[in-house]
């Protein structure tokens, strides 16, 4: 049965090492879009799975807590998808209060073929999400990659939307991935990563680094793989040192600790959650030396 995160929110005290960026508000790193040089906090929502409830006021009430105190903290990347389920119509909802949509990066997608098609989506995404614009949208998957980024390029130049991008979430995607990224002007990629499975940081990270795209980090727990790993295990020494209070913090902290990665983009479908995700977007983060033994720790499970 997998392992509630709840259990794992465990504790260590927050001790002082050198890595530092500009925050977004006071403490939370900040990381450049290389096309733009547009700074993001370096820690997002992602709503797979967790925003896929019905659009309503009381199933969507801990979710615009989530989102409220994401931004309140610091946080603006919020990434979705059409084929999320209600998470578009449930976003909607959310963002239409306020000035809540103002104050986020609204990320979704594209996963339909043809361009007739791939605009009606993107046409329907903003009327789910009651926005006029999106900050960045992706070719999900791969699907139709040259058509759908040729739409997508126009819908930029039409100001519909801000940035382009692809997105896979299997290794098993990366062959597909990387001549996309050598041949195509790209703002983002998004990709998954994390302390047990690191084959992006061999081909795809680097890469991205080179050629100067943005790095979104999907499944940054391995869909609680990790979480599985450590059931009953405390923190090792290196979480101290980091300043982790939590395995999820540690988790996150790894992810952050590469260079190449913008904004990792964790399921967060709790103030709680929020708060703690969110602690992992400040200093200290891990250097290479201590990445390794974060690494050694988890590959001895």
């Amino acid at each position: 049965m997998p392992l509630s995160r709840r259990t794992l929110l465990g504790a260590a005290a927050l001790a002082p090492v050198a890595l530092r960026e500009a925050a977004a508000e006071p403490g939370v790193i900040r990381r450049p879009i290389p096309s733009s040089g547009e700074m993001l906090p370096a820690m997002g929502i992602g709503t797979s799975r967790r925003y896929e409830v019905e659009p309503a006021p009381e199933p969507v009430k801990p979710l615009r807590e989530a989102v409220e105190t994401f931004v309140r903290l610091g946080g603006t990347v919020i990434d979705t998808a059409p084929s999320y389920g209600t998470a578009e119509d449930v976003l909607g909802l959310i963002l239409s209060e306020g000035d809540l949509r103002s104050r986020v990066f609204l990320a979704s997608k594209v996963d339909t073929k043809g361009r007739d098609e791939t605009r009606a989506e993107f046409a329907r995404s903003l009327q789910r999400m009651r926005t006029d614009h999106l900050d960045l949208v992706a070719v999900h998957n791969l699907i139709d990659t040259k058509d759908n980024l040729a739409v997508l390029r126009d819908l930029k130049g039409e100001k519909k939307i801000r940035y382009v991008g692809v997105t896979v979430w299997r290794d098993n995607q990366f062959d597909g991935l990387e001549p996309v990224m050598r041949a195509e002007p790209l703002d983002f990629v998004q990709v998954n990563y994390a302390i047990d499975n690191r084959a992006a940081a061999e081909r795809i990270l680097p890469l991205a680094a080179d050629k100067g795209i943005a790095v979104m980090i999907n499944v940054p727990f391995g869909r609680d793989r990790l979480f599985n790993a450590v059931r009953g295990k405390d923190l090792p020494p290196v979480a101290k040192e980091i300043g982790c209070r939590s395995w999820p913090q540690f988790f996150l902290k790894y992810v952050l600790g590469h260079r190449a990665v913008t904004c990792p983009i964790p399921g967060m479908a709790k103030a709680s959650y929020v708060e703690d995700n969110l602690g992992a977007a400040h200093d200290p983060l891990p250097d290479a030396g201590q990445r390794k033994q974060m690494e050694a720790f988890i590959d001895a499970l």
